[in-house]
């Protein structure tokens, strides 16, 4: 073995420091893969355009936590942190739209799974999520 890593120029080190940051690579692009595969399987990304035109006719939540909601959140968006939907998810109409969003995309995947699961199938995540959102936003005067 020492002869075939004397060739290659590489020593234990590199080589399984090489390995590991390889397996990490796998590991994460599995991940990516997988959350995709749910958003697509539970849920429809709507981009600004589409998410602003139909939010009139649908429950917007917002899953992020209170404070950041507090800071600034979509007009008209109703807050309900991803962590207390799984208490509170009876409140929202399954016969209405659900229009969702979190600060980029990965909770909104985790939310329409679940509210998929409890009966809900007109679900949409706003693509970007709220960081890219330009429309009208609201803050808390406190």
């Amino acid at each position: 073995m020492r002869s075939v890593n004397v060739i290659l120029g590489v020593s234990n080190g590199l080589l399984t420091f090489n390995i590991v940051i390889i397996v990490l690579l796998i590991a994460w692009g599995l991940t990516w893969l997988f959350q995709y595969y749910r958003r697509k399987k539970y849920a429809t990304v709507l981009d600004q355009d589409a998410f602003h035109e139909g939010m009139r006719k649908a429950q917007v939540i917002d899953l992020r936590q209170p404070n950041d909601f507090k800071k600034g959140h979509i007009l008209g968006a109703r807050n309900l942190p991803y962590i207390y939907l799984k208490q509170q998810y009876g409140e929202l109409r399954p016969d209405l739209p659900v229009y969702m969003y979190d600060q980029g995309i990965a909770i909104s995947t985790q939310a329409a799974a679940f509210l998929a699961k409890h009966g809900y199938h007109q679900l949409y995540i706003l693509k970007g999520g709220y960081n890219g959102w330009k429309g009208k936003t609201k803050k808390s005067k406190y």
